[in-house]
């Protein structure tokens, strides 16, 4: 058994279907397949069930899964460890935020690949959270309250959120309008938002949900411009939109504090250390 095998375990393992698998991989379904067919002829046991919902590791399977997130954890350490004595400001650098917190900090990201030429830099944008152990990236631009203990990084803003609806929304409702007399867009409710449900029972409780949604920010923002309806949006994206008004006041319960996250093993790579810099610095102004 090699760690390619071992990857391709745990790809199905983690994503449930031979198509997500090969995505994460790289590869085609019938690569991710064949390979984990051929391993359990090898091994002679079935390493997973199929399921009306996907592929389900067996017992079996959850052993092989145990040994390569172990396998894969000392590789990325190590890889981190080599990373850490690089001395050269050049290389690969993969960064991961939101895309709308990429739309408004652009420029940041503009100056320092001007700044440092030699840094190839990929920026990955969704608001779903990446894992900097398994290495899906390097350095992370986040909102969040409580960074997880195995980060270190800065603190470099913010993000503060109210109310918007689009101004042809607003004039329609009339000067006078309340929170009720907005439609409203709200979570898919696959997405557990039961924060918004708790703001909505207290301040609009017969709100009219025109529609949900399961998409990242920038689309949101998309929908509330376009006349859907009313929705939180983050103030330093939608103060700046000609097409949006803001509802109501800043809500301060729902501030978020910036930050620039990294691993405690890379933060000393000279274009980490840099791209810290950088940003703290272009943030801050």
């Amino acid at each position: 058994m090699d760690w390619d095998d071992l990857r391709h375990v745990l790809a199905l393992s983690r994503h449930g279907t031979l198509s997500r698998a090969g995505v994460a991989l790289r590869t085609t379904h019938t690569t991710v397949a064949r390979r984990i067919r051929a391993l359990e002829e090898r091994l002679g046991v079935r390493l997973f069930a199929q399921t009306p919902d996907g592929y389900e590791a067996t017992a079996a399977g959850q052993d092989v899964v145990e040994v390569a997130e172990r396998t894969e954890a000392e590789l990325l350490a190590l890889e981190a460890r080599v990373l850490g004595q690089d001395a050269q400001l050049q290389g690969k650098l993969r960064v991961s935020t939101m895309d709308m917190l990429f739309r408004v900090y652009q420029p940041a990201f503009s100056s320092f690949t001007e700044r440092y030429p030699g840094v190839e830099l990929t920026v990955a944008s969704g608001d779903n959270e990446v894992s900097l152990p398994r290495r899906e990236a390097d350095v992370v631009l986040r909102m969040t309250r409580s960074p997880a203990p195995h980060l270190v990084g800065r603190r470099v803003g913010r993000i503060q959120f109210a109310v918007y609806a689009s101004k042809a929304l607003v004039e329609r409702a009339g000067p006078q309008a309340s929170y009720a007399d907005f439609p409203w867009i709200h979570w898919d409710e696959r997405l557990d938002p039961r924060w918004l449900d708790a703001w909505l029972a207290a301040n609009v409780p017969d709100a009219r949900i025109a529609m949900r949604v399961d998409f990242g920010s920038l689309a949101i923002q998309e929908a509330v411009a376009a006349g859907v309806g009313a929705h939180f949006l983050a103030c330093v994206a939608a103060d700046g939109d000609p097409r949006l008004a803001r509802l109501g006041a800043i809500d301060p319960a729902y501030d978020r504090d910036l930050w620039l996250l990294t691993l405690p093993e890379l933060k000393n790579v000279n274009r980490v250390r840099a791209f810290l810099d950088h940003m703290t610095e272009a943030l801050s102004v």
